[in-house]
C-alpha cells in the first residue's frame, strides 16, 4: 500500500504551490466516489451423517450469509460497448479495467472490498494508476484477491508503437510479491529426512499418545481420539497454519522482467472487439535464495495475461457476446469469463 500512496502523492504534487488546487481538481474531475453494502443467502444448510456403533449421529453445517462492504473511487472512461448505471454498488466488474490502454490519458481506480463468501472472509483490494500517451505508457497497480490467493504490486513503463485500432508496446515490469514457488512443507520434509508430518505437529506444540489414542493441541485440549481423525481432520489444519506462518516470515521479493504487449480496439454499434495481451519472456535473476528461478530449476519461464471482449448483433433480435480475462504469474492462474446469446422478442 505504501507504494500506491507514494504514487498518489507524486501525481498530485505540483511544481508551483498556487497551481496545486487546480491540478488536484483536474485529477479528480469526472471521478466517482462510492460506498456500498451488498448481501445475500450463501450455501444452504447441509446435514452430515455418521454411524457410531449402532447409533446414527448427524450434525448440520451452517454457512452464514454472504456480504460485501465496498469503498472506492474511480475515474475510468467507458468504452463504447460499456453501458452506464445510475449508481455504483461495488459489484460492477469490467474486464476492460485490466487493459494496458484506456480511453483517457490519465485514469485510476482505488477500491477495497471486505466480504464474506461461502463462510470465508476476505479483504480484497484493487488499485491502479494508468497514464497513456501516443508514444509511451506507464501503469502501476496493486492486486489482492483472496479467493484466487494472489497478491502483488506491479509497475511498468513501456514504449508504444501505433495509436489507431492496434498498438504494440515494449518495456520493463517491476513486481513485488511473496516468494511464490516456495514450499515450506517440502523444505521441512527434506531437512528432516522426510519423516512423518506428525513430528512437525509435535514441533508446533502438539502432543501425541498413540497408546492411549489421545492427541492434544498446544493448549492441552484433546483434538482427536483416533489416528483416522488426527490424520484426516486435524493434521490438514496444522499443515495449513505452518505454511501460512512460514510464508509470513519471509519478505516480499522483487521481480524485474521484460514485457511485450498489444492492444486492439474496434467499436461499432452492431460489432465490437477489444483485446489485449502481455507477455514477460525474460526475468532478471538477482541470485536471491527465494527467487522464483530457484523454484524453476534455474530456468526462465513465461508470465502472461490477456483479455478479450467481443460482441456481435446479427440483427435487431439476435446477438452474442464473449468476454474474459486470464492471468498466469509464477505458475499461478486466475481468470474470469462469460459468454452468451441474447434474443429480443418484439
Amino acid at each position: 500500500m505504501r507504494y500506491i500512496a507514494i504514487l498518489i502523492l507524486f501525481l498530485a504534487s505540483c511544481a508551483a504551490p498556487k497551481k496545486c488546487c487546480s491540478q488536484i481538481k483536474k485529477a479528480f474531475k469526472f471521478s466517482t466516489f462510492y460506498v456500498a453494502a451488498n448481501g445475500g443467502t450463501s450455501l444452504s444448510d447441509e446435514d452430515i451423517y455418521s454411524v457410531d456403533g449402532s447409533t446414527l449421529v448427524y450434525d448440520t453445517i451452517f454457512t452464514p450469509y454472504d456480504y460485501s462492504l465496498t469503498m472506492g473511487i474511480r475515474r475510468i472512461k467507458r468504452f463504447g460497448y460499456e453501458g452506464s448505471t445510475p449508481f455504483k454498488d461495488g459489484t460492477e466488474t469490467s474486464f476492460s479495467d485490466a487493459a494496458s490502454i484506456g480511453r483517457s490519458p490519465f485514469e485510476y481506480l482505488f477500491e477495497v472490498d471486505y466480504k464474506r463468501q461461502e463462510g470465508i472472509e476476505y479483504f480484497d483490494q484493487t488499485h491502479f494508476l494508468r497514464y497513456v500517451k501516443d508514444n509511451w505508457l506507464a501503469k502501476a497497480e496493486y492486486i489482492k484477491d483472496g479467493f484466487a490467493d494472489i497478491e502483488y504490486f506491479e509497475s511498468s513503463q513501456r514504449l508504444r508503437v501505433g495509436k489507431g485500432k492496434l498498438s504494440f508496446n515494449l518495456g520493463a515490469v517491476q513486481r513485488l510479491a511473496e516468494p511464490y514457488g516456495y514450499d515450506p512443507l517440502e523444505e521441512w520434509s527434506f531437512d528432516n529426512d522426510r519423516i512423518h508430518y506428525t513430528c512437525l505437529a509435535i514441533e508446533e506444540g502438539y502432543s501425541v499418545d498413540v497408546y492411549e489414542s489421545e492427541y492434544k493441541n498446544p493448549n492441552g485440549d484433546v483434538v482427536a481420539t483416533s489416528s483416522e481423525v488426527w490424520n484426516q481432520v486435524v493434521m490438514p489444519g496444522i499443515l495449513k497454519d505452518f505454511v501460512e506462518d512460514k510464508r509470513k516470515e519471509l519478505q516480499n521479493q522483487w521481480q524485474h522482467s521484460v514485457v511485450v504487449g498489444f492492444d486492439f480496439y474496434h467499436y461499432k454499434k452492431n460489432f465490437w472487439l477489444h483485446s489485449w495481451g502481455n507477455l514477460m519472456p525474460y526475468h532478471y535473476d538477482n541470485g536471491n535464495e527465494f527467487s522464483y528461478h530457484n523454484f524453476n530449476n534455474g530456468e526462465q519461464w513465461y508470465d502472461y495475461s490477456g483479455g478479450l471482449i467481443f460482441g456481435y448483433k446479427l440483427n435487431k433480435n439476435l446477438g452474442c457476446f464473449v468476454e474474459g480475462k486470464y492471468n498466469k504469474y509464477w505458475n499461478k492462474e486466475w481468470y474470469d469469463f462469460k459468454c452468451g446469446i441474447n434474443y429480443v422478442i418484439f
